[in-house]
């Protein structure tokens, strides 16, 4: 990998030194014992899922580590991650590091053996220093942590255009009865208040899943939607059919989405929040995580032409949680430069690096909001830091046959006429045993 890009903040380059001082230490005591043929290529391994200009990204994050250590990183992204990995561990060829967009597939490897616990060479201090106990506890077995967080995706997020706010006289909704009496004042104007895109090829339906967790985390509270997703609460429980019910008041209704619920079946996802910038708006509020600012128009500015507000509370009991998914490494090959890059990664400077090249958001505490390009970027950092309730995407966290398969496309079945309690009952007969 080639650098791309050097250190600018002197309180990183100076720590770094001292992790660059520590791998000194680290390699001296390898060739003690007899390096491995790994260590002696000097270079480090990475298998992960993020591609295309993503992953441009990720290496130029990666660059002041390779530049300080002279360690190779060698990066592998691909869209079949859930699918590629298993082989490779099975077949002897795991690589260093995985880069896990999912704690559930981290947490299968680790209580199979086959990660190395992170207190075997980072300081629980340290780990608690950099993340809160939330984002320590997604990446943790038994209490024992693997994961070390990069990349989050705030989910709760509701973006709308200031400009067309203001010139329509509409104010932010603090409520869930506000935000649905907001819909109903754009709909007495003769106008739509939201656009949904639920098309996303195999994987359609997986916007409507994040409105249903939402929803359920804002109705039924964290610790409901926590035995949800571990199958303590079923499918088909009253809590989740209201949550789908919730949702179908805004996705069923033809007056609240452009298109209507047949038009969000066949809208890409990355589409959907188009309508937002159209003169006159097509709509005027989109639910959907941070990642989305990526599929904005090149010309379109922060807090002018786009916003964002959290989904409101619905039960005051619960207040505002907010929902997140994000990437986690984890370490197969205990080796001197494995250790050293996961040791990178736990301090803020890869984290500030990508934060300043915009579309991320880090939950490392130690990462400042003015390392983010926008405003609107520093809002979304700061609302995932000021969180009180952190729970991770639900069908992430489910069996594959339901999270990214039963759930997907239920959610289609619910778009195009059945009814929340056919769909969630086809769900939960799905459920392996």
């Amino acid at each position: 990998m080639k650098p791309f890009l050097k250190p600018t903040r002197q309180r990183n380059n100076s720590s770094y030194r001292l992790l660059g001082l520590a791998l000194g230490s680290l390699f001296l005591l390898s060739s003690c014992d007899g390096a491995s043929t790994e260590s002696a290529e000097n270079t480090v391994t990475v298998l992960g899922v993020v591609v295309g200009e993503q992953q441009e990204k990720l290496e130029q994050a990666l660059a002041p580590f390779e530049e300080e250590t002279g360690i190779d990183v060698v990066y592998e992204g691909t869209d079949a991650f859930a699918t590629l990995l298993p082989v490779r561990v099975e077949s002897g060829d795991a690589p260093d590091l995985a880069m896990f967009p999912q704690p559930g597939l981290l947490a299968d490897f680790a209580r199979a053996g086959q990660l190395i616990p992170l207190n075997t060479f980072i300081d629980t201090s340290t780990l608690r220093a950099a993340y809160p106990d939330t984002w320590i506890e997604l990446g943790s077995v038994d209490d024992e942590a693997y994961g070390i967080w990069y990349r989050a995706s705030v989910k709760s997020l509701v973006w709308y255009r200031p400009t067309a706010f203001e010139e329509a006289g509409y104010e932010i909704p603090s409520t869930w009865a506000e935000l649905i009496d907001l819909s109903d004042q754009i709909v007495a104007d003769g106008a739509t208040p939201w656009c949904i895109g639920l098309e996303s090829g195999d994987a359609s339906g997986w916007p409507g899943t994040d409105w249903v967790e939402d929803i359920m985390l804002r109705t039924a509270g964290p610790e409901a939607y926590s035995q949800w997703v571990d199958h303590d609460l079923p499918f088909d429980s009253a809590e989740v059919v209201n949550a789908f019910n919730e949702f179908g008041e805004i996705l069923l209704d033809p007056e609240y989405v452009n298109g209507g619920a047949v038009g969000a079946v066949s809208t890409p996802f990355g589409d959907s929040a188009q309508g937002i910038f159209n003169e006159p708006p097509s709509c005027y509020l989109h639910r959907q995580a941070n990642f989305i600012a990526t599929f904005f128009p090149e010309e379109a500015e922060p807090r002018v032409d786009y916003d964002v507000f959290p989904l409101p509370e619905i039960d005051p009991r619960f207040g505002t949680p907010i929902l997140v998914a994000g990437d986690a490494f984890g370490m197969f090959n205990d080796t001197p430069e494995a250790r050293a890059l996961m040791q990178y990664l736990a301090t803020p400077q890869p984290h500030e690096i990508w934060a300043g090249l915009g579309g991320f958001i880090s939950p490392h505490k130690q990462v400042s909001t003015d390392a983010y390009p926008d405003i609107t970027s520093q809002k979304i950092a700061q609302i995932l830091a000021d969180a009180e309730v952190i729970s991770f995407d639900g069908s992430d966290m489910m069996p594959g046959a339901v999270g990214t398969g039963t759930f997907w496309s239920g959610i289609i079945d619910f778009a195009v006429g059945e009814s929340a309690e056919e769909v969630t009952g086809s769900i939960e007969s799905s459920w392996p045993e």
